[in-house]
Formats: C-alpha cells, sequence, structure tokens
C-alpha cells in the first residue's frame, strides 16, 4: 500500500461520512466540565508520543480527543501508562478511557467498549535501506534466519503470527519489546530484521530515518482505530457524536494534513 494511496481512501471514508452524518456542535452533549482521564502510552508516532519541549503527550489521537472534549466542554487529563497494561487498566477503570492508535477487534470488544472508528489504516512491512534478504511477506516468512519485532497485543503481532507463522504463537523468530521505541531502536541497530506498523507511521520512520530506513509497498492488513472506554461507560455516546461533527465539518482532512504528510 502505497501512502497516498491510503491517505486517498481515508479522505474519501471521511467525505462519505460527513456527507451523511449532520451533527453540529449545537447538537453534541454538554459534559458541563467533566474532567476524562485518557490514557495513552504516548510512544506511537504520529498518534501519541511526547513533545520533547514540553514533555507532553501530542499527535493526531492527542488533537481529535482534546478537539472532542472542548466540543463537549469536558476537559481532558493525560495519564501515560505501558502499553502491555493500558487496556486492562480501562477495563478495570482506573483511567476514564484511552487513545494510542489502537485497533478496533472483536477480542477487544468482548472486555472494553469502543467509539466510532476515526481513522483507517493499513499494516506494512519496515526495514533497514540495505536490507537484501527479503523483499515481501513471502520471502520473509521463507529466510527461518529473519525475525520480526510486534508488540504483544497489537493487531500488528496478531497480523505477524497469522502471516509468517501460520497462525501458531511462539515463533523464537517473533520478537516482542515492551515499547514501540524499543522496537523501533531494535531494528536499527540490527538486532531483528523487520517492525510491523501502520502505514502512515512507516512513512513517517522512513521520512524521519536519514535513508537508513525503507517501507514495503505490501499491505499485510487493514484495520480501524478508536478510543477505549470501560464497558459502558456514558462517554462513548458523547465522543462518537463529537467524531461525527468532527467528520462532517472537514477537521479529520485538517488532521491528515498536520500529522499525516511530511515535507
Amino acid at each position: 500500500m502505497m501512502f497516498r494511496t491510503l491517505k486517498t481512501l481515508a479522505v474519501a471514508a471521511f467525505t462519505l461520512a460527513a456527507a451523511t452524518v449532520g451533527a453540529s456542535a449545537a447538537e453534541l452533549p454538554d459534559l458541563k466540565g467533566r474532567t476524562i482521564a485518557f490514557a495513552t502510552a504516548a510512544d506511537y508516532n504520529p498518534y501519541a508520543f511526547i513533545d520533547t519541549a514540553t514533555n507532553q503527550p501530542i499527535g493526531y489521537d492527542i488533537d481529535v480527543v482534546n478537539e472532542a472534549a472542548k466540543r463537549l466542554n469536558a476537559t481532558v487529563e493525560w495519564k501515560i501508562v505501558a502499553w502491555d497494561i493500558m487496556l486492562q487498566a480501562i477495563r478495570d477503570k482506573q483511567f476514564d478511557a484511552g487513545a494510542d492508535g489502537i485497533t478496533i477487534t472483536e477480542e477487544r470488544k468482548g472486555v472494553v467498549d469502543f467509539s466510532d472508528a476515526y481513522f483507517a489504516a493499513s499494516t506494512r512491512m519496515l526495514i533497514r535501506a540495505d536490507e537484501t534478504r527479503f523483499s515481501d511477506s513471502k520471502s520473509f516468512a521463507a529466510d527461518e534466519k529473519l525475525t520480526v519485532v510486534a508488540l504483544p497485543g497489537t493487531s500488528q503481532y496478531y497480523v505477524a503470527v497469522g502471516t509468517f507463522f501460520g497462525g501458531t504463537e511462539g515463533s523464537p523468530r517473533l520478537k516482542q519489546f515492551d515499547t514501540f521505541e524499543n522496537s523501533l531502536l531494535a531494528l536499527n541497530a540490527g538486532d531483528v530484521d523487520l517492525l510491523l506498523t501502520d502505514g502512515y507511521s512507516a512513512d513517517k520512520f522512513v521520512a524521519a530515518s536519514g535513508g537508513k530506513l525503507k517501507a514495503l509497498d505490501e499491505v499485510l492488513g487493514a484495520e480501524e482505530f478508536g478510543f477505549v472506554f470501560p464497558k459502558g461507560s456514558d462517554l462513548v455516546a458523547p465522543f462518537n457524536a463529537a467524531i461525527a461533527a468532527m467528520k462532517a465539518d472537514g477537521s479529520f482532512e485538517k488532521l491528515n494534513e498536520k500529522w499525516l504528510t511530511h515535507k
């Protein structure tokens, strides 16, 4: 999947939503100044990551949540939490919600509630620019010496299991690190040979790598992102309304331009 193709599809999807959804700011629920504790791992550029100048989370997801909360007359308190415990912590109501490029899956729907999808992405293969041993998923899977890294519990982890290892977990070729940042460091250092991430992030990392990384064109899986809430949360409907209003007024096109292009 090429970056321009995915961006065109995403913009088209939200343009269609805008034509069918007529929510306006005047129609949105009023949360009357409510403070919402939003969890994020903040290590997944461009969706949620730490601004080194302010030590605060920034990114696509952060902007969507902040704008939605503003429209709902609510205040967001961002809470930084490790990815591997975030969904469980939200399930246990330690936080009100979560945002971090979180893929909507049927399995997760069993333990948490999701907002409507606000973003569509696809899984891509990120490799070092000097890699010559493989050029697609088939040639990677065939070489028993090659390793792939993906965060446990992420959609990319299950894409790796399904694509390279026949759906069987536990392969020593599938490496796991505690953060996405450490996964990327491992790829750059040559400790692993392949990193799976969404297409937008892949292009961002390539652009920022100074020619050290490249992304293969092959698409391994499509996914939709949503915000996560504890089961039965009364925040789901208000955030769905805000997402619909943002789709209708073109806000997502502006966010695409801000966060998903590199010039």
